[in-house]
């Protein structure tokens, strides 16, 4: 993969607060999709409250009528009734809130590198699942139908859900889909053998390593025959956790996913699997290497430093890869490639 030289291609700078009292801390991990001349992405924005000395202050969301709107709860840091938690998040009269919440906004370009992101949210927050923000969206198209699945957060932990639209303007939820604690969900863009199929990444920490499975559905709502086809292997790069991607891609030799690592020192990195076209619980090949490591100063610094993840890729009719990914949780990246080499790196 080549990193584009105008990297990073979208920064927080770039984005306009859900409200004013918001401050935008990240915007990076986003969905990807084709939808007529244009690419659209669908980002992940982090935000939080700055406040003076002696106080603090948390988004909150506010719902009114299925609505969500952004609001702030603030107090003095010498409140009894507040404990400090760490730099994620405080609790406040026995309830958790986060540091920073996040939400899905749409940005739109012409040439897949220089974007116009939208002034406001596309999904914010809305019900009791989505109380602590909606992130990390990956976007498959069936037909004309857009199915952007996410992970919703709440008290109650990460699950991931379903919304579509046909037109980026007007969107459905469709509720969760996998309960907590899962995350990492992704839809293969065709039915195989007359049903859906996809990846997840249940959070299993009692017994093994988070690992990536495998689900099949026959409406994409209504998910079984799960069983685990992939855990971490014991190397750097891979040794804590592992998790799907964008979409896999379809190509003669299999469905080509590109997936996440963590390794130590809370590494993150890309690598690559090969999955049997007519099975996509089969694993064909498995590259030893990461594609893509944090080599950067923007992917080695930042909010959450050394970490490369992607879940959103566009594959142009010429077979050149565009692969969007955000950097230390800070600001979105952009990846070039092809098919051929992807599958080249395998050998």
């Amino acid at each position: 993969m080549n990193r584009h030289g105008e990297n990073p291609i979208i920064t927080a700078e770039m984005v306009k607060p859900s409200n004013p009292r918001y401050r935008v801390r990240g915007i990076f991990n986003p969905g990807a999709v084709a939808f007529g001349d244009e690419i659209i992405l669908l980002l992940r924005v982090a935000e939080d409250c700055p406040t003076p000395n002696g106080r603090v202050a948390v988004p909150k969301v506010d719902i009114r009528g299925g609505v969500g709107q952004p609001g702030v709860l603030e107090f003095s840091v010498d409140d009894p009734e507040v404990s400090l938690k760490d730099t994620r998040g405080i609790v406040y009269r026995g309830t958790d809130y986060l540091s920073t919440m996040s939400h899905l906004r749409l940005a739109r370009s012409k040439d897949g590198v220089h974007f116009a992101v939208d002034e406001k949210p596309f999904l914010f927050a809305s019900n009791a699942s989505e109380i602590f923000g909606v992130e990390d969206a990956r976007i498959t198209r069936f037909a004309d139908i857009f199915y952007i699945s996410y992970t919703c957060v709440s008290p109650d932990g990460w699950a991931t859900a379903i919304a579509v639209t046909k037109d980026f303007q007007t969107v459905e939820r469709k509720g969760i889909i996998l309960p907590p604690e899962n995350k990492d969900v992704s839809l293969f863009p065709e039915k195989i053998r007359g049903l859906y199929h996809a990846l997840h990444r249940p959070n299993n920490i009692s017994f093994g390593k988070p690992s990536i499975w495998y689900a099949q559905s026959p409406d994409l709502l209504h998910w079984g025959n799960h069983r685990c086809v992939l855990q971490p292997r014991a190397t750097v790069w891979e040794e804590q956790k592992i998790g799907g991607g964008a979409p896999s891609i379809r190509t003669p030799q299999g469905w080509l996913q590109v997936y996440h690592g963590k390794g130590q020192d809370q590494v993150y990195s890309l690598f690559l699997l090969l999955l049997d076209l007519e099975n996509p619980g089969k694993i064909v090949k498995q590259g030893r290497k990461p594609v893509l490591k944090p080599e950067e100063r923007y992917e080695k610094e930042g909010f959450f430093p050394n970490v490369i993840f992607s879940n959103g890729l566009v594959v142009r009719d010429d077979g050149h890869v565009l692969i969007y990914y955000g950097a230390c949780d800070c600001c979105t990246c952009l990846a070039e490639t092809t098919v051929d080499q992807l599958l080249a790196s395998f050998d």
